[in-house]
């Protein structure tokens, strides 16, 4: 077993110099390209050229901010993302790089020089992106063919995980799927036919028993995180005491996140509606020209706390649109308008949005607002849907960044919670450079199916993890009654039960502070 573990463990490090050898070969090639630029052209234009070493340290100032671009846009992932994924990151990455760089040459000029240099680099930079991207596939793939995984399920289907997976055939192979109903004994034995297991959806005991002998195995595990999970991530370590404990405050935002994020919204706000007014002027006179309808779209959404406000859109659908009822855009909705579909592919259409977060209804980053009926309808099925409220709702956000617009609401709501969970102000300056890279992607507008009124699949309903029905109401009587209490609560393992699960996810909406142990053997936490 030792020599096995040691065997996977080099195949993993070789693996990793790969990759890392493969992302430097189009980091020196660009930095290349912009150094016979340098020397070629604006070196001598100069007012007062550098020396020797100050011409390298510019050259290896380019190199380094378009590591931090591509490696913020995702584009060094070789064998991870695909192909037009990641020419859409790397040559966003470039085309920041080089302004950036066109700026920091004027500041050392001291004034404006000629950009067409910067430019003809900038094609020829997309000229080595290409052939970058295609051999770096080419090796990646002769060297490393798609793990052979396994799934193991219990009562919901693992349908739609696997036709995600299976559209990048490269990266993954679903060779098998188990029921949970064959016993753990002879799912260990099929584990070692495999490349790696996919634990998906299962209850926590059940799961957990999986996942450790995943770990003392060291058997690649992939994990379909529940919401309990995703608190728990966000949550404090306290080493006071010589048992390990982990605080989850469940306060949403401190005072100075609140603030820091409220200066950044006026500011970015503000700039946004000044430069982007003439482009919105534009779209309304199109909207205008169009149909004689109005130009702007109301709607009445959801904020922080519940507290509801008017979301203002340019209209992108007829001016009868909810004539019979209220309901998401499909694939192939006919009420979007020729000019509507042309903003929301690009997403145009949320630009007034920009006058929410001036005015403090929203914010640039957080959950996307979602209509009061929707949530009522959603937190049927996912009562913890509510949870999302307790930050603003955002312009751009975990979600849309990282999902779609047809993502399921459980989905939805995992990915919102890891934004709330991890909150920081470079996670939100990390996810409004990310919003750029999306607004180019078809694929991340896309409608949900023709025949559905809301985001929700019977195929990808969540196993209820509460036992409630209705949604989580505040003045409702609770199975846990004690909101108003001002001291934390302390969830004690007792190591053998899982309900203290149930009673955790509720502390996280109700309850400023929820502290719970750790103990080895604990069928929950693991």
């Amino acid at each position: 077993m030792t020599d096995e573990r040691d065997i996977v463990n080099r195949r993993e490090d070789f693996k990793r110099f790969i990759v890392f050898c493969l992302a430097s070969l189009v980091v020196i090639a660009q930095t290349a390209v912009f150094a016979y630029i340098w020397y070629d052209y604006y070196r001598g234009l100069i007012f007062e050229p550098f020396w020797r070493k100050g011409n390298w340290v510019l050259i290896a100032i380019y190199g380094l901010i378009n590591v931090l671009f591509s490696r913020l846009y995702g584009g060094l992932k070789v064998g991870y993302l695909k192909r037009i994924d990641v020419f859409y990151s790397l040559t966003l990455a470039t085309i920041c790089t080089n302004i950036v760089t066109y700026f920091q040459i004027t500041l050392i000029n001291r004034w404006f020089l000629r950009p067409w240099p910067m430019i003809e680099m900038t094609l020829i930079q997309f000229v080595i992106i290409l052939v970058w991207i295609w051999g770096s596939r080419y090796i990646y793939s002769k060297l490393y063919q798609a793990r052979k995984l396994l799934v193991i399920y219990g009562d919901r289907d693992p349908g739609d995980l696997i036709s995600k997976m299976n559209s990048r055939r490269d990266k993954y192979d679903i060779s098998g799927k188990v029921h949970i109903s064959v016993g753990e004994k002879e799912i260990y034995r099929m584990m070692k036919e495999y490349d790696g297991v996919i634990i998906w959806d299962l209850p926590a005991n059940i799961r957990n028993r999986y996942l450790k002998h995943c770990f003392a195995h060291s058997i690649r595990c992939y994990l379909s995180p529940k919401i309990s999970d995703v608190i728990l991530m966000g949550s404090e370590r306290i080493h006071l005491f010589d048992t390990p404990l982990l605080v989850a405050k469940n306060m949403g935002l401190s005072i100075e996140q609140r603030a820091a994020k409220r200066l950044l919204d006026i500011i970015v706000s503000g700039i946004g509606i000044i430069v982007a007014s003439p482009l919105m002027l534009i779209i309304a006179l199109c909207v205008k020209f169009y149909d004689r309808g109005p130009v702007l779209y109301r709607q009445e959404r959801l904020t922080e706390g519940g507290r509801p406000f008017k979301i203002c859109k340019f209209r992108s659908m007829c001016v009868d649109s909810e004539k019979n009822g209220a309901r998401l855009a499909s694939k192939h909705d006919s009420r979007i308008t020729p000019v509507g579909r042309v903003l929301r592919n690009l997403h145009l259409d949320e630009l007034p949005q920009l006058f929410n977060v001036f005015m403090g209804d929203m914010s640039l980053v957080g959950p996307r607002p979602e209509r009061q009926t929707l949530v009522r309808e959603y937190c049927k099925e996912i009562p913890e849907f509510y949870y999302r409220l307790k930050v603003k709702a955002g312009l751009t956000g975990y979600a849309q960044v990282y999902g779609k617009y047809n993502t399921t609401p459980y989905d939805k709501l995992k990915l919102d919670l890891f934004y709330i969970e991890n909150y920081s102000f470079v996670l939100d300056l990390k996810l409004l450079m990310m919003t750029v890279k999306i607004f180019f992607q078809k694929e991340v507008s896309e409608g949900v199916n023709d025949n559905q009124t809301n985001a929700l699949k019977d195929s990808v309903d969540p196993v209820k993890e509460l036992s409630e029905k209705e949604p989580v109401d505040p003045e409702e009587k609770h199975p846990y009654p004690v909101t108003g209490y001002a001291d934390p609560v302390v969830l004690y393992d007792d190591g053998s039960s899982c309900h203290g699960f149930s009673v955790f996810r509720w502390c996280n909406l109700q309850i400023p502070r929820c502290r719970s142990t750790l103990r080895q053997g604990s069928p929950c936490l693991g």
